[in-house]
């Protein structure tokens, strides 16, 4: 088992690791739409969106793998009206590989964010 870390991402905020990679499947942290750099919560959904998946990748990438390893993504989104939303954004990240994925609506997420990505990727060269 190792631990991921990229400062491409933001930090863990609170007792847990950005990503844990075990047994050639890389288990990425519910990640937020914070910019790593300014460390910025961003609450335009759109903009929110793709930044929480850019997170979501820097994460993969720094276990050494890339989008295609992504096999099934759990997103929380506070507002299920903004589906469509999101789902526009989603599939320029997402548009010929297409891993699993179950959206669900929650009443809060950490730091009040608008929404959350986790996912689950299979790095082959672990």
């Amino acid at each position: 088992m190792r631990v991921v870390k990229t400062d491409k991402a933001p930090a863990a905020i609170g007792p847990y690791s950005q990503g844990i990679l075990s047994n050639g499947f890389l288990f990425v942290s519910g990640q937020l739409p914070l910019n790593p750099i300014t460390g910025e919560l961003l609450d335009d959904f759109q903009s929110a969106t793709e930044q929480t998946i850019k997170n979501v990748i820097s994460v993969v990438e720094a276990a050494g793998g890339k989008i295609e390893d992504i096999v099934k993504v759990t997103v929380y989104i506070r507002d299920m009206q903004k589906f469509s939303i999101f789902n526009e954004v989603y599939s320029k990240f997402f548009s010929e590989h297409k891993p699993a994925r179950a959206v669900v609506e929650v009443s809060n997420l950490p730091k009040n964010a608008i929404l959350e990505i986790e996912a689950i990727a299979r790095i082959s060269n672990s």
